[in-house]
């Protein structure tokens, strides 16, 4: 609730409880996940694309795996291609993603 508080989706199906007594989570806030793993390489994203397949709701465990699928050595940064699969803790896909962007030689 609170990212959809920071965010401002405020959406009826991320407010009111299901018949499960479950909300289900925004889009964003899953793909934010991902942004762990960027944070840890220091990439900068210029581009994210993001395809939702099925919804994530309050109590799911989500995992995120992520492929690096292309680096291009630049004079002081590498162009780099990425993309990324979610799970839920049934194993079941949530969402797909891809991503290009830098990261500066140090």
């Amino acid at each position: 609730m609170e990212f959809g508080r920071i965010s401002g989706d405020q959406g009826k199906h991320h407010v009111e409880y299901d018949e499960k007594g479950r909300l289900m989570a925004q889009g964003l806030l899953t793909a934010s996940i991902g942004t762990k793993i960027g944070g840890d390489l220091n990439y900068i994203a210029k581009e994210l694309v993001s395809e939702f397949i099925r919804p994530v709701f309050s109590g799911d465990k989500i995992t995120c795996e992520v492929t690096i699928k292309k680096i291009e050595q630049m004079e002081g940064f590498k162009k780099v291609e990425i993309e990324s699969v979610y799970h839920n803790q049934k194993g079941k896909e949530v969402m797909r993603g891809s991503s290009h962007g830098i990261i500066r030689d140090e």
